[in-house]
């Protein structure tokens, strides 16, 4: 392996650990997991020696990093039914917004239908 990919691959290595503990910052067994499930992938990964192969997984280690720091969240438990979620500025939020069965524009004035019976 070249020293170019050498360095792009250790500078992966690098973000997703530095990625791993702002994510899970305070929570001991989750940055234990995420340490050796880095670890892990780097080790069986290492025999690799394929540049564009070698590229693809770098590529993919970046993505893993992107979706952890803009999409993880922390919450912890204060009471029973109570959680308290620590949201960092780079996490994605999305809109909330009511659950309408039907749009609105399908809902319009009704008219009521004349029957012969019905009132004038």
């Amino acid at each position: 392996m070249n020293q170019e990919l050498r360095r792009k691959v250790l500078g992966c290595f690098k973000q997703l650990h530095r990625t791993r503990l702002t994510v899970f910052q305070g929570d001991d067994r989750a940055l234990t997991a995420a340490r050796d499930r880095i670890n892990m992938e780097f080790v069986k990964n290492k025999e690799i020696c394929d540049a564009s192969s070698v590229e693809e997984l770098v590529k993919y280690g970046h993505e893993v990093e992107e979706v952890l720091r803009t999409s993880v969240v922390q919450a912890v438990q204060k009471e029973d039914g109570l959680f308290s979620a620590r949201i960092r500025p780079e996490v994605m939020r999305l809109d909330n917004k009511p659950y309408s069965p039907m749009p609105e524009s399908m809902i319009g004035p009704f008219k009521k239908k004349k029957t012969e019976c019905s009132d004038t």
